[in-house]
C-alpha cells in the first residue's frame, strides 16, 4: 500500500512537472523600451487569436532594462529603441527591427507662451542650448516674447531609448541633458503636463492618443522650425494629428534622429522556436497593425533583410 501511495506522489509530481515545463516553453517574456510597450501588447493580443496556447509576460522599464534582461537571458525579448552600440554586440546581443516611431519635445497645452511657440517653432541650436549646454534658460531665448519666465526642463532618471535618441539629435548623450530626472515615459509626460513653464520630450505613443488620434489631453507639441526661419512652414506643418505626424515620420520629413528604428533584442539568436515563430509572425503578418497601433512600419526591403535572419 505504502508502495502505491509513493508511486502516484512521483508519478503527480512528474505530471506537475511536465505541465510546468510546457507552459514555461509555451510563454514568451518580454520587457524594456515604453516606447514599444503599446506595439508589443498589441502584437501579443493579435497573436494570441492565433495561437491561444502561447502565453506573454510583457513589462515596461525603459530600454535599458530590456538590454540588461536580454543579455542576461532573464527574458525571451528585450524591447529596445535605440541604435545597438559596438559595446553590446560584443556581449553578443542578437536584434531585429520592427517599426519605426519618433522622439518629439512636449509642453503644457497651458504654456502662456505658447501661440508664440506654435507660430515660431524651435530650432535645433536652441533646443541643443537648452537642454545640452544650458546656454538657454527663458522662454524668450526660445521665442519672441514681450513677458518671460524661465524653463523647466524635464528628462528621464532612467536608462532609456528616448533620452538617447533625444540627446543624439542634440549633439550629446542621454547623460548630457539637463532637467528634473522622471522614471518613464508615462510620468514624463505627466510632468510636462503639470507645469506650465515645463518642457520635456516624450514618445510619439504618449503624446497622441491613438484612438482620437489626437493629442492627449493636456500636452502639447513643439514643432521643429527645420529650415531655422523663425517661422513654421506648411511644410512643417505636421503636429495637428498623430497620422499626419506618422506620415513625416515616414517619408522623412521628420529629420532621424528623434525619429528611430524600434528593435527586439537577445541573448544570441533565440533558441525558443514559439519565439522565433512570433518574431516571424512579427515582421510578416503582425506589420498589418502597426499604423493601427501608432506606429511607422519598416521598408520591404527591410523586413525582408530581417526575415532573411531566421534562415
Amino acid at each position: 500500500m505504502r508502495k502505491h501511495t509513493c508511486m502516484l506522489i512521483m508519478a503527480t509530481l512528474l505530471l506537475t512537472s511536465c505541465a510546468s515545463e510546457q507552459r514555461k516553453s509555451n510563454t514568451i517574456n518580454l520587457s524594456g523600451a515604453f516606447a514599444l510597450y503599446p506595439m508589443a501588447v498589441k502584437w501579443a493580443e493579435e497573436y494570441q487569436k492565433l495561437h491561444p496556447e502561447v502565453r506573454f509576460n510583457i513589462s515596461g522599464g525603459g530600454a535599458g532594462k530590456g538590454m540588461a534582461d536580454a543579455l542576461a537571458q532573464t527574458v525571451d525579448l528585450g524591447m529596445f529603441s535605440r541604435e545597438i552600440s559596438p559595446e553590446e554586440i560584443k556581449r553578443g546581443v542578437w536584434w531585429t527591427g520592427v517599426c519605426v516611431d519618433a522622439v518629439i519635445p512636449t509642453i503644457s497645452s497651458q504654456n502662456p507662451f505658447i501661440d508664440s511657440i506654435l507660430l515660431h517653432g524651435i530650432t535645433r541650436e536652441k533646443l541643443r542650448q537648452a537642454f545640452i549646454t544650458g546656454n538657454i534658460s527663458s522662454w524668450n531665448q526660445l521665442t519672441p516674447l514681450q513677458k518671460n519666465a524661465n524653463i523647466v526642463l524635464y528628462t528621464r532618471s532612467d536608462a532609456c531609448g528616448a533620452a538617447e535618441t533625444w540627446a543624439h539629435y542634440l549633439g550629446g548623450h542621454q547623460e548630457n541633458l539637463l532637467g528634473v530626472g522622471i522614471y518613464g515615459d508615462p510620468g514624463l509626460a505627466e510632468a510636462v503636463i503639470k507645469d506650465v513653464l515645463g518642457m520635456g520630450f516624450n514618445n510619439t505613443a504618449y503624446a497622441y492618443d491613438v484612438k482620437t488620434n489626437k493629442k492627449r489631453p493636456g500636452i502639447e507639441v513643439i514643432p521643429l522650425d527645420l529650415n531655422a526661419n523663425d517661422m513654421i512652414d506648411p511644410d512643417e506643418n505636421f503636429y495637428a494629428s498623430f497620422d499626419e505626424l506618422l506620415q513625416a515620420i515616414s517619408t522623412g520629413i521628420y529629420p532621424s534622429p528623434p525619429a528611430r528604428e524600434l528593435y527586439f533584442v537577445s541573448k544570441g539568436r533565440p533558441r525558443k522556436q514559439k519565439v522565433i515563430d512570433f518574431l516571424r509572425w512579427v515582421i510578416t503578418d503582425g506589420q498589418q497593425y502597426v499604423k493601427e497601433a501608432g506606429y511607422v512600419p519598416l521598408p520591404d526591403e527591410q523586413l525582408k533583410a530581417n526575415l532573411a535572419k531566421f534562415e
